[in-house]
């Protein structure tokens, strides 16, 4: 198969190239190197065709579809986007990347398609409380301000996390959120116009050897693996207790890998969204406590901090992904934070 990766120089991106390699896939990679991502030169497998172009770059999008089976999209800005300010960046950089991008599909006539999306656009994740099933608002100011950081059902009652499903309500609450599932309709509207397959992988919390050091890109378990390393202890806002799902960045491109599978298998005009997850439950309090204990570092210090945009709890289920990809997380949670705890990270940017 000969495989696309747009943003095959990042993180992610970069897993997923070796993963293809490793299979004996034919590669192509289309990357800006944009220097608020990349800190260092970027070396390539000689195997590899690269492309130095914007994925908004028509032209150069075009040439690089040629004789491409599957396109793996991963170009994106990613990050919050908390500051509209930023808005621009990302809807230009994610949307209107998306859009170039599934343009020249048509005009190649490639029709699968995998999307990096990710678990922002359910925004909050889903409780139950003494009605069932609900989905609080936005987390106010002033219980954030108070030390009051779960939900609760108005009436004084904290609310129970529980696990999403990928039919559940999508809610994103800042920019880069929205922009993700932008790009997820662009895809369903390519699938149905064109009759391509595509396939959402909404990434749950991806940490691993490479990950971003000190860029805007860069997840809560590369900071305070960055704080570790500067010798400093890891900095925990809220109270640490905030649910999550960690999952290795080799699972991450072995759910690519097989949702390029599923993409070739489905009827024409189909998008299917999957989540992508260990599978298993864990806190902030106990990320920054496992890596810390891995590096024999100080421990990880509670601040009561916190970020307006930040979701108190977002944990889903990936059992569409068992179910429907034959696949499964396989780097468990210790041995995972073992390894990140001395692994090398990307190079700072300046």
């Amino acid at each position: 198969m000969r495989i696309l990766v747009t943003g095959g120089a990042g993180f992610i991106g970069s897993a997923i190239v070796r993963a293809s390699l490793e299979r004996g896939d034919e590669v192509v990679v289309l990357d800006s190197l944009r220097p608020d991502v990349h800190g260092g030169p970027v070396a390539f497998d000689p195997r590899v065709a690269f492309t130095k172009a914007d994925v908004r770059d028509a032209d150069a999008v075009a040439i690089a579809m040629a004789g491409i089976d599957l396109v793996c999209h991963q170009a994106a800005k990613v990050g919050l986007g908390v500051d509209l300010a930023d808005a621009p960046d990302y809807i230009s950089s994610n949307d209107l990347g998306t859009a170039v991008l599934v343009a020249a599909m048509r005009d190649a006539r490639v029709g699968r398609l995998v999307l990096a999306s990710s678990m922002v656009v359910y925004g909050e994740g889903a409780y139950s409380g003494p009605n069932g099933l609900v989905r609080p608002a936005a987390r106010l100011v002033e219980d954030l301000d108070a030390g009051r950081f779960d939900p609760t059902d108005g009436h004084g009652s904290t609310l129970v996390p529980q696990l999403l499903t990928e039919d559940a309500p999508l809610d994103p609450r800042n920019v880069y959120a929205s922009s993700k599932l932008a790009q997820e309709h662009l895809a369903a509207a390519w699938a149905r116009s064109t009759g391509g397959v595509a396939a959402a992988l909404r990434y749950h919390n991806v940490y691993g050897p490479g990950m971003p050091q000190n860029t805007p890109y860069a997840g809560v378990a590369s900071l305070f693996r960055s704080a570790i390393e500067r010798g400093e202890a890891p900095r925990v806002f809220e109270d640490g207790a905030q649910r999550r799902d960690f999952v290795h960045v080799a699972d991450v491109a072995s759910a690519n890998l097989a949702a390029a599978g599923w993409t070739g298998e489905q009827a024409a005009g189909t998008f299917r969204a999957f989540n992508v997850g260990s599978g298993v439950v864990h806190t902030i309090g106990e990320l920054a406590s496992a890596l810390s204990t891995a590096a024999g570092a100080k421990p990880p210090v509670v601040t009561g901090e916190y970020r307006l945009g930040d979701v108190r709890h977002i944990t889903a289920s990936s059992a569409r992904a068992r179910d429907e990809l034959g696949w499964a997380a396989s780097v468990g949670f210790e041995h995972g934070m073992a390894e990140f705890a001395s692994a090398p990270l990307r190079a700072a940017v300046s």
